[in-house]
């Protein structure tokens, strides 16, 4: 049986599948687990593959992803695309989604940027 926050972070992925489907994206894979890090949502964005980090709760979750979380995406994405290829994009980004209780949805585009990438 899964805990309160494992069923609200579901929650939230469902929730951000949707926005994403809704935006035309195309979801490639969802809950991928690499040895150091997780990636919630795979998909592309026209010809760009997304690494997408959701966060459920307040409309400022996304403060919870830290250069620490970041860094285990990265690792995630890099296990990915080995495995896997770039699955016909030539290039990928990191996103998050935040999904507020209320519904609300805040989608950052590219966070990488504000790593130092």
């Amino acid at each position: 049986m899964q805990n309160n926050a494992a069923d609200s972070g579901k929650i939230g992925e469902e929730i951000a599948c949707k926005y994403l489907k809704h935006k035309k994206y195309k979801i490639v894979s969802r809950n991928f687990r690499a040895r150091r890090g997780e990636i919630d949502i795979i998909a592309k964005d026209k010809k760009q593959l997304v690494f997408v980090e959701v966060k459920y709760g307040s409309s400022e979750a996304y403060l919870r992803v830290n250069r620490k979380k970041f860094k285990n995406i990265t690792m995630a994405a890099q296990v990915f695309l080995r495995n896997f290829g770039g699955m016909g994009s030539k290039s990928y980004r990191v996103d998050v989604i935040s999904v507020s209780k209320n519904g609300e949805i805040n989608h950052f585009k590219d966070v990488a940027i504000d790593f130092g990438r």
